[in-house]
């Protein structure tokens, strides 16, 4: 049997989980084979026997479901309380709005159901150090509009493009930026997307809808390596990146040396739950949008990332600009779709596509990038164990193991 005190406990040692907690003031009821448990949450969190009237909303599932979830390293699909919705292993009733208002702050709670896991050393810096990293500004006009695009880069050699995931920026390849075993022969370009990160939108902005198309994603990645005069670079991105490496080896294959996708898939999985996005949990003025995104990515973390890298990914969804996220969102899950037979026409012989997919990833799971590589055939696959959606900055040590052996192969 699970025990749901051990929730009682969470907020010992946590000030910042206290002060969370002390804002959330929630009544939640937790239900396993019919078995109901109220949850208390306000300057402390109280656990008591039975459903109590007015709770915002339920938790329910099987005890079997729970105790997968209470493991120290869960199965896939039980990593998280939005993994195992997404998955239809958790039912969620009652006020959904509130529940998507808490989501990160409701992952961090219900952790405590699992053993406390060993302390992570945090390394020193030691002396001061300066990082091999430049961060310029790049100033263009494309679509019309003028453009200040933020990047940063490191090394020499085969310009190596990297594009980051939805709704966050180009901090997500910080490891690799500083990675000198890479950058040695790869001059690695990280950009932040226009809206995103240190990249201002255009002028105008504030009368616009953002929404990601794949014409505006492969003009603005077009754009950015023409400006800067790059040579037959290799293009690397992950899930939003991902999907867009296989446009641009559709539309440009001729110009890249080869597309390394992270996460990719012709299409995303919405899940067994789609509720938290037709509510518009990530911009409404009742919502902190910004932690709902943090929220609703945390389950596509593995539970064996470190708990630093993990954090600092979600840190960066936390500061994303109002809808972008969600106008990111449109690309992936619907105008950007690849079920439409054109990748009939991705020469993988012209432009090398190189595939890697954590096992943890419950949008583009590895059978989706599985199905992907056999469409296309795709020049290499593999599964990434013990990594999920955001391999490069939820693990960098683990990611590098399975990226340098595809550079190696790019750089023959």
């Amino acid at each position: 049997m699970i025990d749901f005190q051990r929730l009682a406990g969470a907020l010992d040692d946590n000030p910042a989980l206290q002060r969370r907690a002390a804002l959330a003031a929630l009544l939640l009821t937790v239900s396993s084979d019919g078995e109901a448990t109220t949850v208390k949450i306000g300057a402390g969190v109280s656990v008591g026997r039975g459903a109590a009237p007015g709770a915002a909303f339920s938790l329910a599932t099987t005890e079997a479901n729970w105790a997968e979830f209470a493991k120290p390293v869960p199965a896939v699909g039980f990593q998280s309380l939005v993994g195992m919705q997404r998955m239809g292993h958790l039912k969620v009733a009652g006020d959904m709005v509130a529940y998507g208002r808490n989501l990160i702050f409701l992952e961090q709670l219900f952790a405590a159901l699992r053993p406390a896991a060993p302390a992570e050393r945090v390394a020193s810096v030691g002396e001061p150090v300066i990082e091999p990293v430049i961060g310029r500004y790049l100033r263009l006009d494309f679509n019309g509009k003028p453009h200040r695009i933020y990047f940063e880069e490191a090394g020499q050699g085969i310009p190596l493009v990297c594009l980051h995931t939805a709704g966050a920026d180009g901090r997500q390849y910080r490891a690799l930026l500083n990675d000198a075993e890479i950058t040695k022969r790869f001059r690695v370009l990280v950009f932040d997307l226009p809206w995103h990160g240190k990249s201002s939108p255009p002028p105008g902005f504030e009368r616009e809808a953002y929404k990601l198309t794949t014409d505006l994603y492969v003009d603005t990645v077009m754009a950015f390596c023409r400006a800067l005069k790059l040579e037959r670079p290799v293009v690397m991105g992950c899930s939003i990146g991902g999907r867009a490496v296989l446009h641009l080896s559709l539309r440009h294959g001729d110009y890249f040396r080869a597309a390394i996708g992270l996460q990719s898939a012709t299409h995303a999985e919405a899940g067994a739950d789609t509720r938290l996005r037709d509510l518009g949990v990530l911009f409404r003025p009742d919502v902190h949008g910004q932690e709902a995104a943090a929220g609703t990515v945390a389950c596509l973390i593995s539970p064996t990332s470190p708990q630093a890298e993990k954090w600092e990914t979600l840190w960066h969804y936390m500061q994303g600009g109002p809808a972008v996220f969600m106008g990111d969102l449109h690309y992936y899950f619907a105008e950007g779709d690849l079920r439409n037979g054109l990748l009939d026409g991705l020469d993988t012989k012209k432009c090398p596509l190189h595939l890697l997919t954590g096992e943890y990833d419950l949008s583009a799971t590895p059978e989706l990038t599985a199905e992907l590589a056999k469409l296309v055939n795709a020049t290499s696959f593999q599964v990434m164990q013990g990594l999920g959606h955001f391999p490069m900055s939820e693990s960098p040590a683990q990611f590098r193991r399975f990226l340098l052996p595809v550079l190696e192969q790019i750089a023959v």
